[in-house]
């Protein structure tokens, strides 16, 4: 990216005033680039924009990241274009850029559907065509007001009124005869706008409250170039072939209810899998030395109105009556923890106090966020919090990234993430103990030499927090792993020990957890391992399998063998081709697949299957054993 710095010189060249696109042009005749939009002096403009005294202006091009985003606006106001062309009478509401995908929600009386997105892309390509330049203005905000009434936009000005001063110019972009107020940069010319794929309509509620109208929103993609563009669809066709709500069907480890939405019916299988990986994660508890305990699902409204928890999540909480009583089904375990902690005395002798719990969580998501495994209204935690001194939060705060990072790297997790989000602008407490509080999180991730990214003014409001993300095949990051910091919650809650000089001394509480919630993890797990999940954590290991019925026998004594080893297995001995069997068992995903037929009975051996379509024939059984037992030994 050039970086040209304007000091004296610049009155001499350009006389005073000139506009990026003029000094454009003196570096494309140089390199012969072509550049979308500029940073003057640290911010992001268009080329349209004047320079009028001494600056540093750098130069963006097609392929850089910032371009996209500038794209992906251009396309949000094309698409809004559109809707107002082919339908006069839709009211434009909310947009938004995310990930890789822009949205855009709007109101018609008589919804939109599927095959509408043909005619909305068709329209948008054709307005592409036409290389249209795009002009950004200012305006007063009464006057913009005024615009908006009379072109009837009712949702247009509600936004108005709730993002911008009534003292304060309006920016707006005008693309032909059509103006909207997005206030990001966008390309100079609609002709950049080629590459870019409309993929869903669907119904929201207008500024995702449940009790406003129902709107709909619809979703695309954009990018600079084809082979991007091309790349993108790839990718979510492969994203698609492996959702796990996809591999479910197979695997038949749960299934999700309409009428009873966001809460999961786990079958067999998947309960398996379930608390195979509860008791994972307990191993690690015993070892780091927690006390597992389980809270109830309903506790008073008074603990949560206490806690805080009331004022903030009110809008996700459930509750219910009883006896006159009113009760809130927990959407966290924190305050049912300290229950525990308040119980009884404590001194100082006691901290550090690790208690950890799977928790049962409830937390009223709107229907529309719902989304299989990933995101439910009923779900696990693998929660944990730590009472201690301000003396012991490096050690504690060290041992849980050591937990987490051994957990991660247990499922090839290797590329993680980690984010440190600081003090937000609304908060509680002094800055001395947000100074304390953020820099034994600096402190702590700096010895460990861990590389992080600092999120200023991403704290919760009653303290700093660690974040772990994993990328997963895909590039997708999740948000698992939380470490966070409360100076607040003790407090509010009464909580206290006696310390060393007899006097009553408030704990430092440690948020923590690893898998967040173990449904998402399992969803991720599957789309990770596309199905083939670690031979330790599958409910069926083995599937023995006769080639005729002569070998029936000799298939019953190696699963009683196999059985004696604590190998999972099952025997298919219907009558039908092996063939058949090997399909199912495929399907399944079954890792071994032990073929017996008269071959491997008379010399008392196995021929093994692999899930890759690999075959090894007459091996001992005894080897097998020893394989596998290989592969699970940690677990």
């Amino acid at each position: 990216m050039p970086v040209i710095t304007f000091s004296n010189n610049f009155k001499k060249k350009y006389e005073n005033i000139v506009s990026i696109n003029k000094i454009v042009e003196d570096v494309k005749n140089i390199n012969k680039v072509d550049y979308v939009a500029a940073f003057l002096n640290n911010n992001i403009v268009s080329l349209n924009t004047i320079v009028k005294k001494d600056s540093t202006l750098s130069f963006i091009k097609k392929d850089d990241k910032f371009f996209l985003k500038i794209i992906r606006n251009t396309c949000l106001h094309l698409l809004g274009y559109s809707l107002k062309v082919l339908w006069p009478k839709i009211k434009l509401c909310n947009f938004f850029i995310k990930n890789s995908q822009f949205y855009y929600d709007f109101y018609k009386k008589n919804p939109l559907t599927k095959i509408d997105l043909l005619s909305i892309d068709k329209k948008m390509h054709n307005l592409v065509n036409r290389k249209y330049n795009i002009l950004k203005k200012k305006m007063l905000y009464t006057d913009f007001k005024n615009l908006l009434i009379n072109l009837n936009e009712y949702y247009k000005i509600k936004i108005l009124k709730s993002n911008f001063k009534k003292n304060n110019n309006v920016t707006f972009y005008i693309h032909e005869n059509h103006i909207d107020f997005l206030t990001d940069l966008q390309v100079p010319n609609i002709s950049f706008c080629k590459y870019f794929k409309l993929q869903k309509i669907s119904g929201v509620h207008w500024n995702s409250n449940k009790n406003n109208k129902m709107i709909q929103r619809i979703s695309g993609t954009a990018w600079s170039d084809k082979n991007q563009l091309i790349d993108y669809i790839d990718l979510l066709k492969k994203k698609k072939k492996f959702d796990h709500r996809k591999i479910n069907v197979n695997l038949n480890l749960f299934h999700l209810q309409k009428d009873t939405p966001g809460m999961v019916f786990w079958h067999h299988n998947g309960w398996f899998i379930f608390k195979k990986l509860e008791n994972f994660i307990r191993k690690k508890l015993i070892k780091y030395k927690y006390q597992e305990v389980k809270t109830p699902f309903l506790m008073n409204n008074y603990i949560w109105k206490k806690s805080g928890h009331l004022e903030n999540y009110k809008n996700l909480m459930f509750s219910t009556y009883s006896e006159n009583k009113k009760y809130c089904i927990k959407p966290m375990n924190c305050p049912g923890h300290i229950q525990i902690f308040n119980n009884k005395l404590r001194s100082y002798k006691d901290l550090p106090m690790r208690i950890s719990e799977f928790g049962s969580c409830h937390r009223n998501e709107f229907s529309g966020s719902l989304h299989g495994l990933m995101r439910l209204r009923n779900f696990t935690q693998d929660d944990a919090h730590i009472f201690c001194k301000k003396s012991q939060l490096n050690f504690e705060i060290k041992n849980c990234i050591k937990m987490i990072y051994e957990i991660y790297h247990t499922f090839s997790f290797k590329k993680i993430i980690v984010k440190i989000s600081t003090r937000p602008k609304k908060r509680i407490g002094d800055n001395f103990v947000w100074d304390y509080t953020e820099s034994v999180l600096f402190d702590v991730l700096k010895k460990q030499k861990i590389s992080f990214i600092h999120k200023k003014g991403d704290g919760a409001f009653y303290g700093p927090k660690i974040e772990f993300e994993l990328l997963d095949c895909f590039n997708r990051k999740w948000q698992c792993g939380t470490i966070q910091l409360d100076f607040y919650l003790p407090n509010r809650l009464g909580s206290y020990y006696i310390n060393k000089d007899n006097l009553k001394k408030s704990p430092v509480l440690i948020h923590r957890a690893i898998l967040g919630s173990i449904e998402r993890f399992i969803g991720i797990l599957i789309e990770e391992y596309k199905g083939n999940l670690p031979i330790w954590l599958i409910p069926v290991q083995v599937k023995i399998i006769n080639i005729s019925e002569k070998n029936v026998e000799y298939c019953i004594d190696i699963f009683k063998i196999l059985k004696k080893n604590n190998i999972r297995s099952e025997l298919d001995l219907k009558n039908r081709s092996i063939g058949l069997k090997i399909r199912e068992s495929i399907l399944l995903k079954i890792p071994y697949i032990l073929i017996c037929g008269d071959k491997e009975s008379i010399n008392n051996t196995i021929s093994v299957r692999y899930l890759n379509g690999s075959t090894i024939n007459n091996i001992f059984l005894l080897d097998f054993i020893k394989k596998i037992k290989k592969e699970c030994n940690f677990f």
